[in-house]
C-alpha cells in the first residue's frame, strides 16, 4: 500500500496543490511485475497500451489483487491510457475497482469517486456512475459535448474530465455497451509528450503560471434537463457548491510517475492568469493546437462492445468522434486525486526515460 507522504511535498519546491488534498505517496511507484503474464501491445511509442486476456471482475477475485491493481495504475500513468476488451463486468464491480486503483495509487485519504453536477440524484446505477449516452446528448445533456451551432470542428472536444474542481480526476474509466454499427471512436493525447514538445525557455514561463477552469456552462444543462445541479460534497470535501471553477498550475506532476504534464484544456480551460487576456488567448491556442495538430502524440480506440479504457486525466486528454447517427452508450468511473501541484523537482517524460 501506499506509504505516507514525506515533508518533500510540502517544501518550496511545490507550486499549487491543498494541503487537504495532497498525495499519499512521497515518491513515484515501482512496476513490481504482476502484469507480465498478461499479453499486451503499445498502440503507438507515446500514449496507449491493450491487455488480452485481462478480466477485471477475476482481478478483484484475485489473491494477488492490490498488487495487480497498483501496477496496473502505474502502467495507466505511464503510458497514458490502458485498453481492455470485452470485460464481463456490473457497474458496481467498476465502482469497487475505480476505488482501489485511486487508493493504491496514493489518492488523498479525503478524495473518493466523483460525483458528476449533473448526476440525476437517485440514479439506479448509483452517484458515482456516470452513464455516457448519445440520445442523452441530442437533448442538450450528457456529459460530453457534440458539434454545435457555434463550432464546426471535431477537435473541440478535446478534454480531460471535470478539471473545473478544486481536485480533479486521477483516473477514470469508460465500458462502452451500447455501439453505432460504425464510427463512434475515441481518441486520447499524451501531456506529457506535449510538455516535451515545448522549448525550455517556454516550459519555464509556463511552470510559473496557473489558469482557470470554468464549467458553469452546467448550470444551463441543469435547468434545461430539469434536474438540479449537484451541489453537495462531490467525492471530496473541496468539492462542493454551485461556484464550478478552480485555478491550478499549467504544468503539473503527476505524483505516480514524477513526471510533468501540460494541464490546460479545450472543454474547460478559460484563461491563464498573470497575463493579459490576449496573451492567455494565444497561449492557450497554441497549447490546444499542439495537442490536436500532432498525431504522433495521439492515440486512437475503436471500440468493440463490452470494451473498456482506463486512462489517467492528469497526463492525458481525450475527445470522442461523433460521426454516427444509431445510439452509444456506456458507463464511466471518474476517481479523485490530489489538486494539481507542480514540484519544480520533477522531470519531463523523456528526461526521466533517459537517465534510465
Amino acid at each position: 500500500m501506499p506509504t505516507a507522504i514525506e515533508n518533500s511535498t510540502t517544501s518550496m519546491s511545490i507550486r499549487g496543490g491543498h494541503e487537504q488534498s495532497r498525495p499519499r505517496i512521497a515518491r513515484p511507484l515501482e512496476y513490481t511485475g504482476a502484469l507480465d503474464t498478461f499479453t499486451h501491445n503499445d498502440l503507438t511509442p507515446a500514449i496507449g497500451r491493450e491487455y488480452r486476456g485481462v478480466q477485471v471482475a477475476e482481478i478483484l477475485k484475485s489473491d494477488e489483487c492490490d498488487r495487480i491493481i497498483q501496477d496496473l495504475a502505474v502502467t495507466i500513468s505511464k503510458r497514458g491510457v490502458v485498453f481492455l476488451r470485452n470485460q464481463d463486468l456490473t457497474p458496481q464491480e467498476m465502482r469497487q475497482f475505480g476505488e482501489k486503483l485511486s487508493v493504491l495509487a496514493g489518492c488523498p485519504e479525503s478524495s473518493a469517486l466523483h460525483v458528476h453536477p449533473l448526476t440525476e440524484e437517485g440514479s439506479e446505477l448509483g452517484d458515482q456512475i456516470s452513464v455516457i449516452s448519445s440520445d442523452k446528448q441530442k437533448k442538450g445533456g450528457g456529459l460530453t459535448h457534440q458539434l454545435s451551432d457555434t463550432s464546426r470542428f471535431a477537435s473541440a472536444g478535446w478534454h480531460t474530465d471535470i478539471s473545473f474542481e478544486r481536485v480533479p480526476s486521477d483516473y477514470a474509466m469508460l465500458k462502452i455497451h451500447t455501439l453505432p454499427e460504425t464510427g463512434g471512436d475515441t481518441l486520447w493525447a499524451s501531456g506529457y509528450e506535449i510538455y516535451d514538445r515545448l522549448s525550455s525557455q517556454m516550459a519555464g514561463f509556463l511552470e510559473g503560471l496557473t489558469a482557470t477552469h470554468d464549467a458553469n456552462f452546467f448550470h444551463d444543462e441543469a435547468r434545461r434537463l430539469g434536474n438540479p445541479l449537484r451541489k453537495g460534497v462531490r467525492g471530496s470535501p473541496l468539492n462542493s457548491g454551485e461556484n464550478l471553477t478552480a485555478v491550478h498550475p499549467v504544468i503539473r506532476t503527476n505524483p505516480v510517475t514524477g513526471w510533468k504534464s501540460v494541464f490546460v484544456n479545450r472543454g474547460f480551460t478559460r484563461r491563464i492568469n498573470g497575463v493579459t487576456k490576449d496573451e492567455s488567448d494565444v497561449l492557450l491556442q497554441y497549447l490546444f493546437n499542439l495537442v490536436t495538430q500532432n498525431h504522433d502524440a495521439q492515440v486512437r480506440f475503436k471500440w468493440n462492445k463490452n470494451d473498456m479504457a482506463i486512462w489517467d486525466n492528469r497526463s492525458t486528454w481525450h475527445c470522442a468522434t461523433y460521426d454516427y447517427a444509431e445510439a452509444r452508450a456506456g458507463d464511466r468511473v471518474c476517481s479523485l486525486g490530489e489538486a494539481p501541484y507542480l514540484d519544480l523537482q520533477s522531470k519531463s517524460r523523456r528526461q526521466a526515460v533517459a537517465e534510465n
